[in-house]
Order: C-alpha cells, then sequence, then structure tokens
C-alpha cells in the first residue's frame, strides 16, 4: 500500500491538537484505528506500529491528547506531566478522547461507521475511558495499560475490548486487573484479557530497559500482543 502521513490540526474546546493520519489515500474508505501513545505522547515510534497496523487493511489515526506541542521525553525534569494533568481530570480526559475519535470519523479514508482504539501505557487508559464513555466503537485494545476506573456512573460499555496485560506490571498488579475484569463485567462489556508471565510493564516499547524497576521491553509479549490485536480487529471488521 502507497503509505501517507498526514498532519492533523483540529481544535478542542478552542485549542489546537496536533494528530497524524496514517493512510492509503488512493484506496476506498476504510475501517478506522485510533492509537493512542503512552505517556510521552506522539513520538516516532507510535507512527512505525500505527504503520504496522495499517499495512493490515486500516486507516489509522496517531491521536494528540495533550495539545499541539506538548510533547515529552524520557530526559525531561517531568516527562509525566501533560499525562498527569489529564489523570487529575478524566472528564478532561474523557472529552479528548471523544474529540479524537470525531477527528478520525471525519477523515475521508475512514469508514466512520467502522471504528476502533488502541493504546499504550497511558494510552491503553484513553482506550479503557473511550469505552467507558459509551462511545460508538467497534472495541478497544489497550497494552500494558492502566486501569483506574473514572468517577462517573456506570454506562454499558457496548466496544468489545482486548486487555494485553503484563502479568508482572508493577503499575497494574493482579488486583487491579482483576478489579478491572469485574468493572467491565458489570458493564455488559463482552471482554478478554491476556496475560503474558514473567513481564512487566511497557513490553512493545523498544525503548524501555529497566528491569529493576518493572519497565521493560518483551520480545514475545509485542509478537503474541501484535498477533492478537491483528486477530481482535479482524473479528471485529471481518
Amino acid at each position: 500500500m502507497a503509505m501517507t502521513r498526514r498532519t492533523i490540526l483540529h481544535d478542542i474546546d478552542g485549542a489546537p491538537f496536533e494528530s497524524v493520519a496514517l493512510v492509503d489515500e488512493g484506496m476506498a474508505p476504510r475501517p478506522g484505528i485510533l492509537l493512542f501513545p503512552n505517556v510521552l505522547g506522539i513520538k516516532d515510534a507510535d507512527f512505525a506500529y500505527g504503520e504496522r497496523v495499517a499495512a493490515l487493511g486500516y486507516s489509522v489515526l496517531v491521536a494528540d491528547v495533550f495539545g499541539r506541542g506538548n510533547r515529552a521525553t524520557r530526559a525531561d525534569a517531568d516527562p509525566a506531566r501533560f499525562m498527569n494533568a489529564l489523570n487529575a481530570d478524566r472528564a478532561m480526559l474523557r472529552a479528548r478522547v471523544n474529540a479524537a475519535l470525531d477527528t478520525l470519523k471525519a477523515l475521508p479514508e475512514v469508514d466512520p461507521a467502522h471504528t476502533a482504539a488502541i493504546g499504550f501505557c497511558f494510552g491503553g487508559k484513553c482506550v479503557l475511558d473511550l469505552a467507558r464513555s459509551g462511545a460508538d466503537i467497534a472495541g478497544g485494545v489497550s497494552f500494558h495499560g492502566v486501569y483506574d476506573a473514572p468517577p462517573f456512573p456506570h454506562v454499558t460499555i457496548t466496544a468489545k475490548l482486548l486487555i494485553c496485560h503484563g502479568w508482572s506490571d508493577p503499575l497494574a498488579p493482579p488486583d487491579a486487573t482483576v478489579a478491572l475484569a469485574q468493572e467491565l463485567t458489570d458493564a455488559g462489556c463482552d471482554w478478554q484479557i491476556h496475560a503474558y508471565g514473567h513481564t512487566g510493564h511497557a513490553f512493545t516499547d523498544h525503548a524501555v530497559n529497566m528491569p529493576d524497576k518493572g519497565l521493560a521491553y518483551n520480545a514475545d509479549a509485542d509478537r503474541r500482543s501484535f498477533g492478537a490485536m491483528a486477530d481482535f480487529l479482524g473479528e471485529l471488521f471481518g
């Protein structure tokens, strides 16, 4: 496919945001996939992963939820500052992930009736909060996400969810994972959790190597979770 990266400028409540579409401009509209990045925001690794997803037959939008120019690196004094602002205001986070979905559905390369979301670490929380809002998506995939529920009343979750989880993840210990399963069950969600043994947080991130802190890339879990995602999206969209 002839892959194109196209910057998408959009506003949320009057503030500028800069997402990136990964599409084949010569093809008819395809199912659209939102990709929510991790704590650092949009970066080259997200484009690389998104292009692998797009090559499966989808149009992908790498979603900016922090705002134009709000990007971080691990060398920053506070690389989590943009994420922390949204963790402290889950209503704002809910509004931003739904605005990202609207932006995806407006792309000419996307069939707006067939959409899903994937996300990594904080991006996994974005996927879950999008589904928790009752958004009109077919499904979502969380990779080594964070599971704490927002302080909102329960809604029925219509999106199917796949949770790809490192069992030794210090940010999502077993009790948090079980609590998520109960939450999704109570919400009527069609859910599945794939837990990878001897695997911590950030297992898809080639740039992470802090096994002493429970954060490290794991090639087996990365490969297995990508395959599970591909199968899941194929089930959603046939």
